[in-house]
């Protein structure tokens, strides 16, 4: 009896398909993850948030409570979405380097959970300061603070995301620049964190760091949404969730 090959092997043309379809939807969670952590980071989370300043942070609280809660939706909404594109990125790298895509996975799943403390630390800081009482608006704004620290050290693993990111950007026979770009970005990121706490003065040089990724990342998005992974040699990584084609005939 033999085993025809079409149904033991994967078929290179249904592997790309598959491949395809997987960096197409890694990338949709890409992007609701890049607006969802622009909006609430820097359009709604600055506004509210005065720091050294604690009746006005627990005024902003009171005055603008519809919109702190947006941002902690929001913030929600950024862990949900990094946590599919983590996984996602495994599945669309892993034929480029396991290891790299593992890393990419586990960086991602700590940022999320680092990002959902902080939305905690902010749920818990409008709660205290709608409340009320002598001492809330103290509370409300060291919760605060524990936020702000804690994006600070989300800064962190979001460059260690990037990184190894870029690197198997480069790999997979997507644009170098746009790999290196990507790597460049991430080493920017791990660097704004350690200048945040070594020279808290410097916060505009920390907060300019990050920023050279941005571009990276639109141009990462925009090539998986209009062309997916580019197409290469098979290799032993190359087994990919996907629907069976069919039982082996004998």
């Amino acid at each position: 009896m033999k085993t025809s090959q079409s149904h033991t092997a994967p078929d290179k043309g249904d592997l790309m398909t598959t491949l395809r379809r997987w960096a197409r939807l890694t990338a949709l969670a890409y992007l609701v993850l890049f607006v969802a952590g622009t909006v609430g980071f820097l359009l709604i989370r600055q506004p509210l948030y005065v720091p050294d300043d604690a009746m006005r942070t627990a005024a902003n609280f009171v005055a603008h409570e519809g919109l702190a809660r947006l941002g902690i939706s929001l913030d929600l909404v950024t862990v949900l979405a990094q946590a599919l594109a983590a996984i996602g990125f495994f599945v669309v790298f892993r034929r480029v380097n396991s290891v790299g895509a593992a890393s990419i996975t586990a960086f991602g799943l700590l940022n999320c959970a680092v990002v959902l403390m902080a939305a905690a630390f902010s749920a818990t800081a409008l709660q205290v300061a709608l409340r009320g009482g002598p001492t809330s608006a103290s509370e409300a704004l060291t919760l605060y603070d524990l936020n702000a620290g804690t994006w600070t050290a989300a800064g962190l693993l979001f460059g260690l995301w990037l990184i190894p990111m870029g690197w198997l950007t480069v790999r997979s026979g997507m644009p170098r620049v746009l790999g290196w770009i990507l790597v460049v970005g991430g080493v920017g990121g791990v660097l704004s964190t350690f200048v945040s706490v070594l020279a808290p003065d410097a916060s505009g040089l920390a907060g300019v760091l990050p920023l050279a990724v941005v571009p990276g990342e639109v141009w990462l998005i925009g090539y998986l949404l209009i062309k997916g992974m580019p197409e290469r040699p098979q290799g032993p990584d190359d087994e990919l969730p996907r629907v069976p084609v069919g039982e082996s005939s004998r």
